[in-house]
């Protein structure tokens, strides 16, 4: 008995002993990862809304195929190919931007002081690399904000897109972040030759770590000579003049996604954008096959190669044909009716399909003729504004871990402890309104509502905190110059006029002609 246990002991030992030494290394790990991810699906789709976002669809490779010998579709080359683009997808994309991220964000807290810190970094800068990020992350379902400091010693924000960063996740919600990697190309010479390397950046809570990915394989990067491959986030000058790296409780890489599976618009749309360029294209093949290069059907025609025939009808616009007797000659053709309203009924039904599954909406929908009411430009609205909604959500989500990093670096600049303050992010979405009837409701509630939400609901006002103060500032100036044509004098008000001609007061009773007026 004992001998069994020994061996049992002796073999679970040789098992642990195997398992350790045949377990990957961090590297190999992430080598594997990085393959298997490079190459997804995922990641595919991820690219490709970027490429149809700029004009790259899957048409432009179209080629023309007719039935072959063997009944199977074969190329040729001597037939109309057009391969036209109608981008309605990137003009949803560009619409669902500028609906939520079009004007500049507001706001609001109860420290002022806070605010306008805050005002300061989120500069227009950082709202051109907030609305670039937006715009990545519909066409690739998520985007990435990294923070990091300028040359110049400031807080600045970068943009990365959702096909370059491969994210470990600690939760399946998404919503904690272990590490990261970053894959991108960078253009570069061995010798005089021009070469795309492929950088690979790991990002974790002790640094970046950077690589060469060369056949699969992450070689350390090092970009100057003596510098580590582990650089930290932030490289700071110490008293003496030394210069050492800081780092984050917390990885600076933030998401920004579209919705919560982070799912690519173009997921939704692209066999109706493919649809619309093929129509398109195909309408404009069918009126190009003009009598010069569609059917012929010969009639006693003076030769047997049909080539020639074909060459010498494009060159020379005409052809020879015998008439002997009985036996006519002729060149007729097979005509093919392109009827234009049953393409553009097509083209109708696609593109409508795709703003509904895009959820955008129609600038020349017939519920926007005439004078619209608000009604119906809401109707219009309704399906773009429910998916801001979900956007907005996600976007909230990530504010508030960009604030973490913004009060970390507020209180290592000595700006203040801002920590626990609260602060409103507003997103002023970009919708078409009758200001008319915006105006008249605003001025048919005054008195029942505040000024400061009367003034926020204004159209004409983008920020109400500045409005509001402007407004002060203007009643002053009036009151001011109201006092000043009126002669105004706090102290007859008081019925001191000594303070101003040097006389003593008059005394009461005494005669109102000597020492009063009346």
């Amino acid at each position: 008995m004992l001998d069994f246990i020994d061996f049992f002991r002796n073999k679970v030992s040789n098992m642990i002993r195997q398992g350790a030494g045949s377990r990957m290394s961090d590297r190999e790990f992430l080598e594997r990862e990085i393959a298997r991810w490079k190459n997804s699906p995922q990641r595919a789709l991820q690219i490709r809304g970027s490429l149809y976002y700029e004009g790259e669809h899957d048409i432009l490779r179209r080629k023309r195929t007719v039935i072959g010998e063997d009944g199977r579709l074969t190329w040729v080359e001597n037939l109309p190919n057009n391969r036209v683009v109608d981008n309605q997808y990137g003009k949803v994309v560009d619409q669902k931007t500028n609906y939520l991220l079009g004007n500049p964000l507001v706001l609001e807290g109860k420290n002022n002081r806070y605010i306008e810190e805050l005002k300061q970094l989120f500069n227009k800068r950082f709202f051109r690399t907030l609305r670039n990020a937006g715009k990545a992350a519909l066409n690739n379902g998520i985007a990435w904000l990294f923070l990091t400091y300028d040359e110049e010693g400031k807080l600045a924000f970068r943009m990365f897109p959702g096909y370059e960063i491969l994210p470990f996740f600690k939760d399946r919600e998404h919503t904690m972040l272990d590490f990261a990697v970053r894959l991108y190309l960078v253009e570069g010479y061995e010798g005089q030759i021009r070469k795309l390397y492929e950088k690979v950046e790991v990002y974790d809570l002790q640094g970046v770590h950077r690589f060469v990915l060369d056949g699969g394989i992450l070689i350390p990067d090092v970009w100057k000579e003596g510098e580590p491959e582990e650089v930290s986030y932030v490289m700071a000058s110490g008293a003496d003049g030394t210069v050492r790296g800081l780092n984050w409780e917390k990885i600076p890489l933030i998401p920004l996604k579209y919705n919560e599976e982070e799912i690519p618009l173009l997921k939704k749309v692209k066999p109706l954008q493919d649809g619309i360029n093929t129509m398109l294209s195909d309408f404009e093949n069918n009126m190009q096959e003009d009598s010069r290069n569609t059917i012929l059907v010969l009639k006693n025609y003076e030769g047997t190669n049909l080539g020639e025939f074909r060459r010498n009808l494009a060159t020379y616009g005409a052809v020879k044909v015998r008439y002997d007797g009985e036996t006519k000659g002729g060149v007729e053709t097979l005509e093919v009716a392109v009827n234009a309203e049953n393409y553009k009924s097509i083209l109708e039904l696609f593109k409508k399909a795709l703003i509904e599954n895009a959820m955008g909406y129609d600038a020349k929908d017939d519920r926007l003729s005439g004078n619209p009411n608000q009604m119906n430009i809401q109707s219009m609205y309704s399906d773009i504004d429910l998916d801001a909604h979900g956007m907005e959500t996600e976007f909230q989500a990530a504010f508030e871990e960009i604030l973490w990093f913004v009060n970390v670096h507020l209180f290592n600049t000595g700006k203040g402890d801002f920590f626990g303050e609260q602060v409103e992010v507003i997103f002023n979405r970009d919708i078409l309104i009758n200001e008319t009837e915006a105006i008249a409701n605003c001025q048919a509630s005054v008195g029942i509502l505040s000024d400061e939400t009367l003034v926020s609901q204004h159209p004409w006002v983008d920020d109400p905190a500045q409005e509001l103060k402007r407004l002060q500032e203007q009643k002053e100036e009036e009151q001011a110059e109201f006092e000043q044509q009126q002669g105004y004098n706090p102290f007859r008000q008081q019925g001191r006029q000594d303070d101003v001609s040097g006389e003593s007061p008059p005394k009461k009773g005494g005669d109102p002609g000597e020492g009063e007026k009346v």
